[in-house]
């Protein structure tokens, strides 16, 4: 695990050692281990190293080909490197050291793109072809890994965090007004744009190529692995050999990911995901260190009272004999993080994550590794409540249409051209609903059945809302040079998981369908909000893992009483930073237009913690990054 940045002059100018240095160093946090840095004319690479495995000087980046054709620049972990290793190993490749990072250089310099499809892991690289003068900029799977880049003039910068492209001295930093739209639409960036005007990200799953002589426009990403939910056309004979597959591929997840040379742990939230993984890595540490981050309750109200599963993970740790520690949060804390957290992640995405901060730091302290149990969700239907919204469509429009209507999580949709008055002639012809529907770059050309729906739903959610997630839960880890590893994730198991059938996930969705849409409204909502459906067959396969009350437990997701805390101990702060005359998001929103809107959920007449979120971390982003 460790940080990337790089430079390409595309007009042939030599690169100035000292900026690829800079650059790199702008990402300390990321690798604190080693540094390392090569050039080649026009080609500049930068590395810093988080050594994880073979920590002597033979894992050393940049690192070469004995030949010096290929030269690589590598972020993250490939876990069956071993069995890859040996692979290479009878094509005549020889090895000086013991990780993963020569692996991968030497199956891109034999196999090619090819090489990507065989990588089971999290990875973000830059390869560099001497012959060709050619460079390949590629991305993992699920985009665990960021990789951002950005043209400037005649030179492509490249780098694992937007920063280490702020070193170079033409950056300059102004806001991409389209994406802030966008951002408000759905917290989230559905496109490759970011805040950061002109930077984009390499999108999960792609590769860039660049030839260094080529003056011309960059050209697009293109797509090496998607996501592919569907149905299988016919489904086993018998549930349990779905059931026994799950069991074994998770396993063999979590174990492959244990492999370190560095110390090792688990979050442990006291839900089965975290808890599962917990149970399968804890007989083989003596012990495991597990790690927990509460809130204080003694303003929470309603639903936030359940927020707190600090019980619920010590249970989970005695039976598991972890050395569990853990951290409790209070309304202060938020604001105390904001400016370090808003530097890190840079690039703002879903929900309110400085829980995640605080729980990366307090990781930190004891392990280098921590496996996290994100993606489990995703995988196998953990939101039921969001996929019934759009389950029954007469056309694909239409179900755009529906679920497009229930992402747009900031700002009612009238309130939009208000709040947006001080750019509106910018940003007029932004159309998320465009935007929402391409992100589907692929769908079947006939939705016969419910379950066609419910299997783009869950391709959606993968390619946009989970790849937020894992943004923040990389920046946020790295930023005290933590490694996460997520053994959902795993290409076995996910690949499994795609084939899963609906009815084995969800176990309302017959109900839903024979929903009259002219019921009370009671009666649909009950069917979205009934938070112990979903994940049924892992449900079934992680009882082996864990006792049957923790995976019959409703869904519970990670977060503060924020709610609370914005009208309570946080309602200074909050007038403070959104109510105050010099707000810097106030160069692009309209003033009445939101205090009208935070007003609304400070008098308790609305529930806007997600908005009033979003702008507080838009607001810090400004005073971060923007000049005076």
């Amino acid at each position: 695990m460790c940080g990337i940045t790089g430079i390409l002059n595309l007009d042939g100018d030599p690169v100035a050692p000292r900026v690829v240095r800079a650059m790199a160093d702008a990402v300390r946090h990321r690798g604190p281990d080693g540094e390392g840095t090569y050039t080649d004319g026009a080609l500049g690479l930068g590395h810093r190293r988080l050594a994880i495995l073979d920590r002597t000087s033979a894992a050393e980046q940049p690192m070469a080909t004995p030949d010096g054709r290929f030269v690589l620049t590598y972020n993250g972990e490939v876990y069956n490197f071993q069995e890859l290793r040996r692979e290479l190993e009878a094509h005549g490749w020889r090895f000086r050291s013991r990780g993963d990072t020569e692996v991968v250089l030497y199956a891109l310099a034999q196999w090619g793109e090819d090489a990507l499809r065989r990588f089971n892991g999290m990875f973000a690289f830059a390869l560099w072809d001497r012959d060709r003068r050619e460079l390949l900029l590629a991305r993992d799977r699920y985009g665990i890994k960021p990789l951002y880049w950005a043209r400037r003039g005649d030179a492509l910068l490249f780098g694992s965090e937007v920063k280490a492209l702020l070193a170079h001295p033409d950056m300059r930093v102004e806001v991409d007004r389209r994406a802030l739209l966008e951002y408000f639409t759905f917290q989230n960036l559905f496109t490759r744009r970011t805040l950061f005007a002109g930077v984009q990200l390499l999108p999960p799953g792609s590769v860039l190529r660049v030839r260094a002589d080529d003056r011309g426009p960059i050209g697009e990403p293109r797509a090496y692995w998607d996501f592919d939910f569907r149905e299988p056309d016919e489904r086993r004979a018998d549930e349990r050999e779905y059931l026994e597959e799950l069991d074994r591929l998770f396993r063999q997840a979590v174990n492959r990911q244990l492999v370190a040379d560095v110390p090792v742990g688990t979050y442990l939230s006291g839900g089965m995901d975290s808890g599962s993984i917990t149970a399968v890595a804890a007989p083989q540490f003596d012990p495991l260190h597990s790690f927990t981050v509460g809130f204080d309750l003694s303003s929470a109200s309603g639903m936030e009272l359940a927020f707190d599963e600090r019980e619920k993970a010590e249970r989970m740790s005695y039976l598991f004999k972890t050395e569990h520690y853990e951290m409790v949060l209070k309304a202060g804390d938020m604001e105390r993080v904001m400016p370090a957290l808003t530097r890190h992640l840079e690039d703002l995405r879903v929900g309110q994550c400085y829980p995640n901060f605080y729980a990366a730091r307090l990781a930190s302290k004891f392990v280098t590794v921590v496996l996290s149990g994100a993606g489990g969700d995703e995988l196998f239907g953990g939101y039921p409540w969001r996929y019934y919204r759009a389950v029954v469509n007469d056309s694909f429009d239409d179900y755009v249409t529906k679920y497009y209507a229930f992402w747009q999580r900031l700002l009612p949709p009238d309130q939009i051209e208000r709040v947006f008055a001080p750019i509106w002639d910018d940003v007029r012809d932004v159309d998320t609903r465009a935007i929402f529907a391409g992100a589907f770059h692929t769908h079947a050309p006939e939705l016969t059945r419910p379950e066609d729906y419910i299997n783009h739903s869950l391709y959606l959610e993968a390619r946009t809302f989970l790849h937020g997630l894992l943004l923040v839960e990389d920046k946020l880890s790295m930023a005290h040079s933590l490694e996460t590893r997520l053994p959902f994730l795993d290409n076995d198991l996910v690949d499994f998981a795609q084939t899963v059938p609906v009815g084995l996930k969800l176990g309302n969705l017959g109900e839903v369908v024979r929903l009259d849409e002219n019921e009370p409204g009671w009666k649909t909502e009950r069917f979205f909000h009934n938070a112990r459906d979903g994940k049924l067959l892992l449900r079934q396969a992680m009882e082996r893992h864990v006792p049957p009350d923790v995976t019959g437990r409703e869904k519970q997701g990670f977060a503060a009483p924020d709610a609370s805390w914005f009208r309570g101990e946080s309602i200074d702060y909050v007038r403070r930073r959104l109510l105050d005359g010099d707000a810097r998001i106030y160069d692009f929103l309209d003033r009445d237009a939101v205090r009208a809107l935070v007003d609304e959920h400070l008098a308790g007449r609305a529930n806007r913690r997600l908005l009033i979120w979003s702008l507080l971390s838009v607001e810090e982003w400004c005073r971060t990054f923007l000049a005076a």
